[in-house]
């Protein structure tokens, strides 16, 4: 890929990118089919991304006429990868085999190594003939809903679709790479104030939290309405807070120390709660739960902005749960999109269905959702909320920081990229959005 590199390093062409020969081979960050039963028996906490994570050389795959080839810049790590990177709550590779039996072009997927990935920010190099609106040269981000148009359930929201996958995480060819293999609807472009590790952090989360909170398939949050945030500085935390406050509502952020408060309050939010100061023991036990510590959560909560939250942000999963049923206020909504702390939850229905409160899921965000989260990006109304990165040869320590939870934001990863603060094509604008705003988390994380 070097080539490539080079030719993007001085802005040639989109027709001298794709006369550039594709290579046979390509840099991909893989974990191994033969290493799955590697972490059998060991905790979760001792299933270390570093040894399963590869740094290798795979195939270029044959393109199909709705995808294009990626040269990928940046991408970034989610919690997606850690879970591949552990074979936790089981290997991808079924989903890799469940998409081979799909069709020819599906069958391209299962293999014995799974590049992984769900963010990536590059260059098109080659489309194929069925791809419409992409050209080679076109600068863009990557959003990882992989799904095609032949299921009838795809066509009200794509994410019904029940072939519906999560590229990089249910798909092969992923954003951790020097290239990438994307359907062309998965495609959007590039903020052009941003670099290219800014623009590759945002896709996967700032489109999950669009979905959940602003979004009529989510929580269609109004002015004024009082959002409780968990992990409020978090990679999907990071971006609620900011829909909340560019909303109109009124966000409540939990974080777990000083500095994150903090840097909420630079954010512009004015209530916040250390949930390590407050020690709050919502699990007695490992299987009770104490409904006077939700009760202390709740007083807090009120003593802050004077009423229970409209909206509960939620997506710790086991250790939440029951406190984000209890707190939500009578008639609210819990929208959940994840269980980062376990996926087996327990509530007291009777604070549910006694006050008429609903449980909403969610799971990342269609087409049309992810592109006008991107939207407000590339507008500058919603900043990146990177914390640092690192080359793609230390990915492995990148997924360990997220798995132990050691990060705030997103942290990204340099893959073609050679170094940070490449690819603002946009000065002028990214002068006017501030360097302060767009680098908070990144200050943060150093």
């Amino acid at each position: 890929m070097q080539e490539h590199l080079d030719a993007i390093l001085v802005g040639a062409p989109g027709e001298d990118l794709a006369a550039i020969p594709l290579p046979e081979s390509y840099r991909a960050a893989v974990v191994r089919k033969d290493e799955v039963g590697m972490f059998t028996g060991l905790p979760s906490a001792d299933k270390d991304p570093r040894k399963s994570l590869h740094i290798e050389e795979v195939p270029v795959p044959e393109l199909a006429p709705d995808e294009a080839f990626v040269a990928v810049m940046a991408s970034a790590i989610n919690f997606n990868t850690v879970w591949t990177s552990i074979f936790e709550p089981l290997p991808t590779f079924a989903f890799l085999e469940r998409l081979g039996r799909e069709s020819r072009w599906g069958a391209r997927h299962d293999l014995p190594y799974h590049v992984v990935g769900s963010d990536a920010s590059g260059v098109v190099i080659r489309v194929g003939s069925a791809v419409r609106n992409w050209r080679p040269g076109d600068r863009v981000t990557v959003h990882c809903n992989y799904v095609d148009d032949q299921d009838p359930g795809a066509h009200d929201d794509s994410m019904l679709a029940s072939n519906q996958r999560i590229w990089g995480f249910e798909s092969n060819f992923g954003g951790l790479a020097d290239l990438a293999l994307v359907k062309a609807n998965q495609l959007m472009p590039k903020p052009a104030h941003l670099t290219w590790e800014e623009a590759a952090c945002n896709a996967l989360c700032n489109s999950t939290a669009y979905r959940m909170l602003v979004s009529r398939n989510g929580a269609d949050m109004r002015q004024g309405d009082v959002v409780l945030v968990w992990g409020a500085t978090g990679g999907l935390g990071g971006y609620a807070i900011q829909y909340v406050l560019n909303g109109g509502g009124v966000p409540v952020g939990v974080v777990s120390s000083p500095e994150k408060a903090k840097l909420l309050a630079d954010l512009g939010v004015e209530a916040v709660i250390d949930r390590r100061a407050k020690a709050y023991r919502f699990w007695a036990d490992e299987h009770t739960q104490d409904e006077s510590e939700w009760r202390r959560l709740g007083k807090d909560i009120r003593a802050l902005v004077g009423e229970d939250p409209d909206i509960v942000f939620e997506h710790p999963g086991r250790a939440t749960m029951g406190a984000s049923v209890f707190v939500c206020k009578r008639g609210g909504m819990v929208v959940t999109c994840a269980a980062t702390s376990g996926y087996m939850i327990e509530y007291d229905n009777r604070h549910l269905w006694m006050k008429l409160k609903s449980i909403k899921s969610s799971h990342f965000a269609n087409y049309r959702e992810a592109w006008e989260a991107n939207r407000l990006i590339a507008l500058g109304k919603i900043q990146p909320i990177l914390s640092a990165t690192y080359p793609l040869g230390e990915v492995g320590e990148a997924a360990r920081q997220v798995q132990r939870n050691l990060h705030e934001g997103k942290i990204g990863v340099r893959c073609l990229a050679p170094c940070d603060g490449l690819g603002v094509d946009d000065p002028e604008l990214r002068a006017k959005v501030g360097e302060d705003r767009i680098t908070t988390f990144r200050r943060l994380g150093a």
